[in-house]
């Protein structure tokens, strides 16, 4: 019996030590049956992903990256509105010569929240997102947990590659010590604002800063080599981000400068989560950064960091946070405020 398991092993994966290269022909794929009404429907209404004129996109001079940056921030954001609408304020405001934007919830912080805050970091490849856009996602936390939030608008690529908004991270973070209590601060952020928020605490580490509360990681670019598996298994499926060629391949080098892109400051995942504070992450099964929330939640498991990963079916990169009113927005950002009830102290 022993042996024909493993005559049936070798069928099944080959002799030890190939280096195997799957090919996989063309496939037809359907809305996710097992999501949402509100995300088949979106995912019915898109067109097959464009995966060569997406993987095209390769800006190379720091000229071609500002217009690119410029067309991305074209549409203007309506801060009145979007406070009038959460029932928030939202105030400009600069910490330790940061810029950041202060939320606060109209009826003031919500029990049990008067001491705690959160300090929000933006997503966009660590090159988009920032000025007025760089408090979405901020607003939506302060006004489903009644946290007050403080969202940084940290510097980036191309005049400040890494690691200068890993150091406006420890900056705006010292600042709130000096009122807050660590455990009474939750970190995080969305793709980008994810990754940022690990290798923030990494480096709070390496300078024997205390660690925050809790964190919170959307979807986290954890790694940006192309080493993770669902770089390559969702590639055209996730309809976000839709492939890691081109624009977001180009835009890991121009963040990291002259550093190694495996640098534990600028793919986390490679860094050592030993201390780490109580984590939420969420994903979805078509995320193309499915295996980077996969990861880090291992690191963190094996670390013995409690950890709440949260997977939902036929999601892409990040739609959660686009797919406002949704079953999956709803219980992300529902679930993520129980979160920091139960951890921030």
């Amino acid at each position: 019996m022993r042996g024909m398991l493993a005559v049936l092993g070798l069928l099944a994966f080959g002799a030890q030590g190939e280096d195997a290269i799957w090919e996989i022909g063309p496939r037809s794929l359907a809305p996710p049956a097992g999501a949402s009404a509100a995300l088949r429907e979106a995912v019915a209404q898109t067109p097959t992903p464009a995966l060569v004129e997406r993987a095209s996109v390769q800006p190379r001079t720091a000229k071609e990256w500002r217009a690119l940056a410029a067309s991305f921030a074209a549409a203007p954001v309506d801060l009145d509105a979007m406070a009038t609408a959460a029932g928030v304020s939202i105030e400009a405001d600069t910490i330790a010569d940061v810029a950041v934007y202060r939320v606060m919830p109209a009826a003031g912080p919500k029990s049990p929240h008067e001491e705690h805050i959160f300090l929000y970091v933006h997503g966009g490849a660590y090159v988009f997102g920032g000025g007025p856009a760089a408090v979405s996602e901020a607003v939506v936390i302060s006004a489903m947990s009644g946290i007050p939030s403080v969202a940084i608008d940290y510097r980036m690529p191309p005049d400040h590659p890494f690691p200068a908004a890993v150091d406006d991270m420890e900056a705006v973070y010292r600042e709130l010590l000096e009122t807050h209590r660590p455990s009474s601060i939750a970190i995080g952020g969305t793709s980008a604002g994810g990754g940022l928020t690990l290798a923030a605490v990494h480096r709070f580490k390496a300078v024997s800063l205390p660690v925050p509360g809790a964190l919170y990681l959307g979807t986290p670019w954890a790694d940006l080599t192309d080493a993770s598996d669902s770089l390559h298994t969702n590639e055209g499926i996730d309809r976000i981000l839709v492939t890691y060629d081109g624009m977001l391949a180009s835009a890991a080098k121009l963040y990291a400068g002259e550093a190694e892109l495996t640098h534990a400051l600028i793919s986390p995942v490679y860094g050592d989560f030993t201390g780490f504070p109580p984590t939420y992450l969420v994903t979805g099964t078509r995320d193309m950064l499915l295996s980077d929330t996969a990861r880090v939640h291992r690191k963190l498991r094996v670390a013995g960091v409690v950890a709440d990963l949260n997977v939902y079916e036929g999601l892409s990169h990040a739609e959660y946070a686009f797919l406002v009113g949704s079953p999956e927005y709803q219980q992300t950002y529902g679930e993520l405020a129980q979160f920091l009830a139960e951890h921030l102290r």
